[in-house]
């Protein structure tokens, strides 16, 4: 038997905040959801000792499968293809020990080139050095088929699991320099589709020749980050950060589950910071009147969730409870007594209460306040760029316009300086501003892959 050791199981809080005052008649009730995870550590579970072949499933608290682009146009230029060696390198560096990794050469066409026997090796000394050796011999040609890529990584991922039956944190990075052009996108969608819920994944663009709605698609689909990195010389130092944070991941396929009483409607449910992400229509029912909402991989961090119910009319002075909110674990089969029933982290409530006081009942929660301008900050800035590649211009120009005016009210400095690469600033209060003549196109990527990058309330 494999030796699994696992650190400390951080603890989860949930924290409401929200005015729970409604006026005569009132139905919508908004509430900030704060679940915050601490005192983990820095390291998952770990495998000291592989099975041996012919056996192919290994055990491990944690797997990564690296998702190279060798694709041909990797060679333009050449330096595109040496950085991304480099980059991949780094990131096996930053592997902590124990770790099950694998190296996926992505071209129209998917290839395990390290270990490159079906699974996965184990990170240490002498499998860092032959990976990189791999990366090595790695060279650029072909087309670009993702979808491949997502298939043949979650085949990777899903031959380890943990001796102990616990959660493995399965997770993917994927480096693409250019558009998915040799596979439908039905295809590349379904591919998607069939990764989420089984590994999280962060993606990234290099260069400015691929396409954003891609890349962030595919990350968002996965619970992962995305980014450009325009200058393929940035990218070793991007790869270690993404692999570093993702080796301070502890616990996998978290949920919020959402309990809402007879009567109760759920009308939207998304996580706001760090990032905007819609999570709505990714429920899965969990028995009566409870749903649950994926949230992936959970180390030492604190994300806000925003959540809006509408609920029976009441008279005044009635008052109830709009929603129960809990962190949920799911117990994997074999290992819980009760038969699968999830483990609850946390939990908070969700109340309504009718009051004839207007001054309680109009007073927006700044929470509350904070997060939907957020939202509406990342949806302008979309819209407006939309507009401004379809020629729209008078369209691009109000809608870049108020996203100047919601960074500005914020405090989202870094969103203002993305924003002011592609417009010219009259009046950030009044949201007036001037389509720029012309624009890098790395400069508008990179606002459009960070659009939905968030600040947290000041509390």
């Amino acid at each position: 038997m494999a030796n699994f050791s696992k650190s400390a199981v951080p603890q989860f809080s949930v924290d409401v905040y929200q005015n729970e005052f409604l006026p005569e008649g009132g139905r919508e009730v908004n509430a900030i959801v704060t679940v915050t995870s601490t005192g983990g550590g820095t390291s998952g579970g770990t495998l000291t000792e592989l099975t041996t072949p012919p056996a192919t499933r290994g055990t491990a608290g944690a797997a990564v499968v690296l998702m190279v682009d060798c694709s041909g146009s990797m060679d333009y230029p050449p330096t595109k293809m040496r950085n991304a060696r480099d980059a991949t390198a780094a990131a096996i560096d930053a592997l902590r020990d124990g770790t099950a990794f694998s190296v996926v050469a992505g071209t129209h066409v998917a290839k395990d080139v390290y270990p490159g026997n079906g699974g996965l090796a184990i990170a240490d000394p002498q499998t860092r050095d032959r990976a990189k050796e791999a990366l090595r011999r790695l060279s650029a040609g072909g087309g670009t088929a993702i979808g491949t890529w997502l298939r043949l990584t979650d085949r990777l991922l899903n031959t380890v699991g943990s001796p102990l039956g616990e959660q493995v944190i399965r997770h993917g990075i994927l480096l693409t320099d250019g558009r998915n052009e040799h596979e439908s996108p039905e295809d590349l969608r379904a591919a998607i589709d069939a990764a989420a819920g089984r590994f999280t994944c962060d993606a990234r663009g290099v260069g400015t020749d691929w396409e954003v709605k891609e890349v962030t698609g595919i990350a968002s689909a996965l619970l992962g980050t995305a980014d450009i990195v325009a200058d393929p010389a940035g990218l070793a130092a991007d790869f270690t950060r993404m692999m570093e944070h993702a080796m301070g991941k502890e616990v996998a396929d978290v949920s919020l589950r959402l309990w809402t009483p007879v009567g109760v409607q759920i009308k939207f449910v998304k996580q706001v910071a760090p990032r905007v992400e819609q999570l709505t229509d990714r429920r899965t029912e969990a028995g009566p009147r409870a749903g649950d909402y994926p949230t992936g991989s959970w180390g030492d961090e604190s994300r806000d969730y925003h959540i809006c119910v509408q609920v029976p009319e009441a008279g005044i002075g009635q008052e109830m409870l709009a929603a129960r909110v809990s962190l949920v674990l799911p117990q994997p089969s074999g290992t819980d007594p009760s038969g699968g029933t999830p483990q609850t982290l946390s939990q908070g409530l969700v109340r309504a209460v009718w009051t004839d006081d207007m001054v309680a009942s109009t007073s927006i929660n700044p929470q509350v306040a904070h997060y939907t301008g957020q939202a509406e900050l990342a949806q302008a800035i979309q819209q407006g760029l939309d507009a401004r590649k379809s020629g729209n211009l008078d369209g691009a120009t109000a809608k870049l316009g108020r996203a100047v005016q919601l960074a500005a009210a914020s405090g989202n400095e870094d969103t203002a300086k993305l924003l002011a690469k592609v417009v010219d600033v009259v009046d950030e209060v009044a949201g007036t501003v001037r389509l720029k003549a012309k624009v890098a196109e790395a400069d508008e990527m990179t606002l459009e892959t960070r659009s939905t990058k968030t600040v947290r309330v000041k509390k």
